[in-house]
């Protein structure tokens, strides 16, 4: 410490120039903007992962991330418009024009550009009150997919076919979040119309059973399978609905494996999954007997005799 000060005395100050005194200011105040900038940004992705630690959750880690990144580009704004500032008076330029007229310029671009003061706001209540996080699959201005980066400005998406979305904040009017607690999976079944329904109904929630107690799609599934019975009547089938209680995002994968075991379970058992077909009448009446078309392509009523039906089939 001795030497330093030694040295600070040996140096004779008369000779630096105003410039060299300016452009000395000037090195000075860029290197501690870098500095205060690398510092702050240490600090603030410091305290992001403590926050994480102790909070724990993998929901709390992606909102801390998120909030870091744009807390992150804040610092990096602010400190370098001050620097900016800084270095101009060092320069000799007076600020306070600058101001004023950065005051009026500011408002006629506010005036000029609403919608990206619009992004700027939304996006800003967006991070403030949770509504998406990195990470998560959303749908939001009627375009789904995985959230790969959120801004002030921006909501970055990727949808299920690899194609990245670019989301102003300012047209975000409605968010739906696929990732939050859990979700449901809801899977429609349809018989025939000539199938027992309870049967159908057992079988399914054998399956669902089952999943529930297989080692890999056991930990997914969060309660037992609730059956909700007949959604429906359609033209060709009767409609079965059931529904499971699953990890944020599992929702597909547990859809998927359950439509495969039904569709093995039911062949199994018997039960036919119809495929849609219409019944053709000859007449207007309510008594007109169903026309069923054989493989020529003929048209034989359903009174006609066995044998009659039998040699048309094979002629």
């Amino acid at each position: 410490m001795d030497a330093i000060n030694r040295f600070i005395a040996g140096i004779d100050w008369s000779r630096w120039s105003g410039p060299a005194m300016s452009a000395l200011r000037i090195v000075l105040i860029i290197v501690a903007a870098w500095v205060a900038i690398a510092v702050l940004q240490r600090l603030v992705r410091g305290v992001r992962l403590r926050v994480a630690s102790r909070l724990g959750g993998i929901d709390t880690a992606r909102r801390a991330e998120t909030l870091g990144r744009v807390v992150r580009y804040l610092i990096a704004l602010v400190v370098s418009a001050v620097a900016v500032m800084l270095v101009l008076a060092e320069v000799g330029v007076s600020l306070a024009p600058i101001l004023g007229a950065a005051g009026v310029v500011g408002l006629a671009v506010g005036f000029g550009a609403q919608s990206l003061v619009k992004d700027y706001f939304t996006g800003f209540f967006i991070l403030f009150e949770d509504q998406i996080r990195t990470g998560d699959v959303v749908k939001v201005a009627d375009i789904g997919g995985l959230v790969e980066d959120i801004t002030l400005r921006h909501v970055r998406l990727r949808d299920y076919d690899g194609n990245v979305h670019f989301i102003p904040n300012s047209l975000i009017t409605t968010v739906t979040n696929m990732s939050r607690l859990f979700a449901q999976a809801v899977v429609d079944v349809g018989v025939a119309y000539g199938e027992n329904v309870d049967q159908a109904l057992g079988v399914m929630r054998q399956v669902g059973a089952d999943m529930r107690a297989d080692a890999v799609f056991g930990p997914k599934i969060l309660e037992d399978l609730e059956i909700a019975g007949v959604e429906r009547l359609d033209d060709s089938a009767v409609v079965l609905r059931c529904r499971f209680k699953v990890q944020p995002l599992e929702q597909w994968n547990v859809r998927r494996e359950y439509l495969r075991r039904i569709k093995a379970a039911f062949d199994e058992s018997g039960i036919e999954i119809p495929f849609p077909h219409i019944t053709f009448y000859a007449g207007k009446h309510g008594d007109a007997l169903p026309l069923r078309l054989l493989g020529d392509g003929a048209a034989q009523p359903d009174d006609a005799p066995a044998s009659d039906r039998g040699d048309r089939r094979h002629r």
